[in-house]
């Protein structure tokens, strides 16, 4: 019998509780569960691909992978090239409401036609973990809010250093242009 290789893209930035979640569920269909960090420069990431990677490395240390090797790849190709590369059968995607299914069905659309070997297995969102993005994450953060309910300690203080900083770098240049 051969292995179940599964890919799990996305761009981590940061990776949540959400994220967690899919990645645990998807140990119990997959003998193989890679998780792909996008470098997706576009999406403007507050971290750079290497702190998104070791993040969910840290995350997924903590998790009880059911007996799946669990790998995490940073990937800058298109979705379907990168899963070929990986030997992967299984695309996952997790959906937490119909907007996202809407976007997600054409999306496995167009891999279907890339490469109809591959396919893409949706998982529910858990009802604890439906409304969690991390754009909402990184807004609730930056604005002061407490996220750690949506992501794990870890992360947590990797996003308070970073907004720290981030607030340091932004009064020096308000004093630079005061000078």
């Amino acid at each position: 019998m051969s292995q179940r290789i599964g890919v799990y893209p996305g761009t981590f930035d940061p990776v949540t509780n959400g994220h967690m979640d899919i990645i645990q569920r998807a140990t119990r269909v997959l003998d193989h569960l890679i998780v792909g960090v996008a470098r997706n420069a576009g999406k403007g990431p507050l971290f750079s691909t290497e702190e998104r990677v070791q993040m969910v490395e840290e995350d997924v240390a903590a998790l009880k992978p059911n007996g799946t090797k669990i790998e995490i790849c940073p990937f800058d190709s298109l979705l379907m090239h990168f899963a070929m590369d990986m030997n992967a059968s299984v695309i996952i995607r997790g959906l937490r409401a119909v907007s996202d299914f809407e976007y997600e069905f054409q999306m496995a659309g167009m891999n279907a036609r890339l490469n109809p070997k591959v396919e893409t297995v949706f998982l529910m969102a858990s009802d604890r973990h439906q409304f969690i993005s991390s754009r909402f994450v990184k807004e609730i953060g930056r604005l002061g809010g407490n996220i750690t309910s949506f992501v794990s300690p870890r992360v947590a203080a990797r996003l308070a250093i970073r907004f720290k900083q981030d607030s340091n770098d932004a009064a020096k240049r308000i004093q630079t242009l005061k000078v």
